[in-house]
């Protein structure tokens, strides 16, 4: 054990490289994925008894497509290799427009939404040289804008060859990696190259013609030994020899003991797949060095935060100031109700400010028991609160706002949620009229100060699978090329023009239908409809699809709709329970996390929803949600796939703002 224990998981697996090079430097690998049987069949052979969990505990998954983030173990380090045929010279260099053999070449993004919601403290990705410059850097540069301004990750990146960490072999690869606590503090190093191990002569066991050999490829016999584009062919002993999995094994590191239980031809496909072992390994080592050493310091945490952030921080220092939120009706006026507030504190926070009268609060410091009296109206007084709502909304990206700063140093407050950002309570309040007194209630908070809010964030797990059936194959290339400013309504149109029908299948996930099922039945099939609807006529108010498909009942065959009201009820509930129960990537129980949300209007004045006037609160969610386009790249939908079974499908995305 050359390092301190850390966990990693193991993402396009192949057979195992990226598991063999970490194992040695200490990791455990508590999650893997491949797709392919072969592979997975070589992967399970050699470590069934160095991580024998991952397949007791079915924790080896067969397609990343279908990964529930939430439901992977925590770990410190994501390793992925993933497919880099799309972005290589051998290959049809599609990038992210391969959508042939299930979706290869967008499967990037399945990464970042595991690292968006599990928030390693690393990542460590390879693939070919050729992704650096792959539609003139489009793709590189979107890769590396998600990891680092999206997902908030340091970025570097370095092409690396095997034998610049001794072994025979070119195979220059682009080895990417990225840490989360680094913030202003930069200070990782690729490693120093390393002397060659031993030579192809070694290899061959004999005199070869060549110290450094080729680059190991996946397919059939090269050309001849004359050929520029021989990869395969070596004059050893004076005779040309063709490669072996026997010699491919030893060029890309594997041990002697490592095992391969299939043939011969998927053996050097298998390898040919994998990464260079000796070459992950060297970079690990620093990889996980760096890594411990950000644990062992304090990183001086960012004091700049985004519109939706201040937004929360507003409210809370607002409530402080007013002691009392005004309740709304749908048309976010006030209804002459409110409640009284007595105490405020947020999620996984150690401070809880009790509201004694207008002029003090207490602040209690859970950590250490001590009471701090602040005077609440000398901090916080009208103009504050306007000239705070000002900066809020002239700010761009993240910002500062030293105002801000300064009420938040007195308060000693420095978040509101804490812990994840997967929580619908953004805020928990003591509150009291004169129908109920609760304890503990917590509040969603939803800003109008930045750009429209969200119900339902895209993501992989929003996204929704439809068959397209009598659909002839020759097609698919064409409409997928389709890139007008409404590509996705053209897409569609031009299915249905050539004789393709849309079939309902199910959400992509089975968390998502789970959920919805949860709120009714019915509710995927109708929210197939729903985006059907949305996506083919251009209608994105929720009130206004609904009117669309209770005139047009035969959108999917599978579902029928017995009156208006009968709809509408069910659309009300699933807007309620997304906003105060579930999230699309975890599975729901049932309940409510908060029962009622906070708005922040564009003027700064805030109004709430309890659920003691849930009509209110679902009239007001009908009315005001929209469906939006999110990114199709970024999150994988939009074009036909081909999968292996020949059949097509198309996915479409849901996202909800209001």
């Amino acid at each position: 054990m050359e390092q301190k224990r850390f966990t990693f998981i193991d993402l396009f697996a192949g057979i195992g490289g990226f598991h063999l090079a970490m194992h040695e430097l200490g990791g455990k690998c508590i999650f893997a994925s491949e797709i392919d049987s072969y592979a997975r069949k070589t992967y399970i052979h050699n470590f069934k008894n160095i991580s024998p969990q991952l397949f007791q505990e079915d924790l080896f998954n067969s397609d990343i497509r279908h990964i529930v983030a939430d439901e992977i173990p925590d770990f410190d380090l994501l390793c992925a290799g993933f497919p880099c045929q799309p972005f290589s010279q051998a290959g049809y260099k599609r990038g992210f427009n391969d959508f042939h053999n299930s979706e290869r070449g967008n499967l990037f993004f399945n990464i970042a939404d595991i690292i968006k919601v599990k928030r390693p403290k690393a990542f460590f990705l390879e693939n070919v040289r050729g992704l650096v410059n792959h539609d003139q850097g489009k793709t590189f540069k979107v890769i590396r804008e998600i990891l680092e301004l999206d997902l908030d990750y340091s970025f570097y990146y370095q092409v690396v060859k095997a034998s610049d960490y001794g072994l025979p072999q070119l195979r220059p690869r682009i080895f990417m990696v990225g840490f989360r606590d680094e913030n202003f503090f930069k200070g990782f190093n690729f490693p120093e190259k390393l002397p060659l191990r031993f030579n192809m002569s070694d290899v061959w066991g004999g005199v070869c013609s060549r110290e450094i050999g080729f680059t190991l490829r996946v397919g059939g016999r090269g050309s001849n030994i004359n050929d520029r584009r021989n990869w395969d062919s070596y004059l050893v002993n004076g005779e040309v020899r063709q490669l072996t999995y026997i010699q491919a094994k030893k060029m890309q590191g594997f041990p002697d003991n490592f095992e391969f239980p299939v043939s011969p031809t998927q053996a050097i496909k298998q390898l040919g797949n994998s990464v260079a072992v000796n070459a992950v390994k060297a970079v690990g080592r620093n990889i996980i060095a760096y890594m411990n050493t950000l644990d062992s310091k304090k990183i001086t945490m960012k004091k700049t935060k985004n519109k939706g952030e201040w937004s929360e921080l507003l409210t809370f220092v607002k409530i402080l100031a007013e002691q009392q939120i005004l309740l709304s009706d749908e048309n976010l006026n006030p209804t002459g109700d409110y409640f009284r507030v007595t105490k405020v504190t947020g999620q996984n926070i150690n401070l809880e400010f009790l509201l004694k009268n207008k002029n003090q609060i207490e602040v209690l410091n859970k950590d250490n028991n001590t009471i701090k009296i602040v005077e609440i109206n000398e901090l916080i007084n009208s103009n504050t609160i306007k000239s705070l709502v000002a900066k809020i909304k002239a700010g761009k990206g993240t910002f500062i706002i030293g105002d801000f700063q300064v009420i938040q140093d007195i308060l000693g407050l420095t978040i509101v949620k804490g812990g994840t950002s997967f929580q619908k309570a953004d805020i928990i309040l003591n509150i009291q009229n004169n129908i109920l007194a609760k304890e503990n209630e917590g509040f969603g908070i939803k800003s109008y100060l930045g750009s429209k809010p969200t119900l339902l964030n895209a993501s992989g797990n929003t996204n929704f699978i439809f068959e397209i059936k009598n659909l002839a194959k020759d097609k698919v290339d064409e409409i997928n090329a389709i890139d007008t400013r409404t590509k996705l309504t053209d897409r569609i149109k031009l299915i249905e023009q050539y004789g393709g029908i849309f079939k309902y299948v199910a959400p992509e996930k089975k968390t998502m239908e789970y959920n919805l099922k949860m709120v009714d039945s019915l509710m995927p099939e109708i929210i197939g409809s729903i985006l059907l609807t949305f996506y083919k006529h251009r209608k994105n108010s929720i009130s206004d699809i609904i009117d669309y498909i209770h005139n047009n009942t035969d959108l999917i065959e599978q579902i029928k709709y017995e009156d208006k009201i009968f709809l509408v009820s069910k659309v009300k509930k699933l807007l309620v329970d997304v906003l105060l129960g579930f999230f699309a990537g975890s599975k729901w129980d049932g309940t409510y996390e908060a029962n009622g949300i906070i708005v922040v209007k564009q003027s700064g004045d805030q109004v709430a929803f309890h659920i003691i006037d849930i009509e209110s609160l679902k009239s007001y969610l009908f009315n005001n949600i929209k469906l939006d386009t999110p990114s199709t790249t970024r999150h994988r939908y939009g074009k036909i796939i081909m999968e292996s079974n020949n059949k097509l499908y198309f996915k479409l995305n849901l996202q909800l703002r209001f």
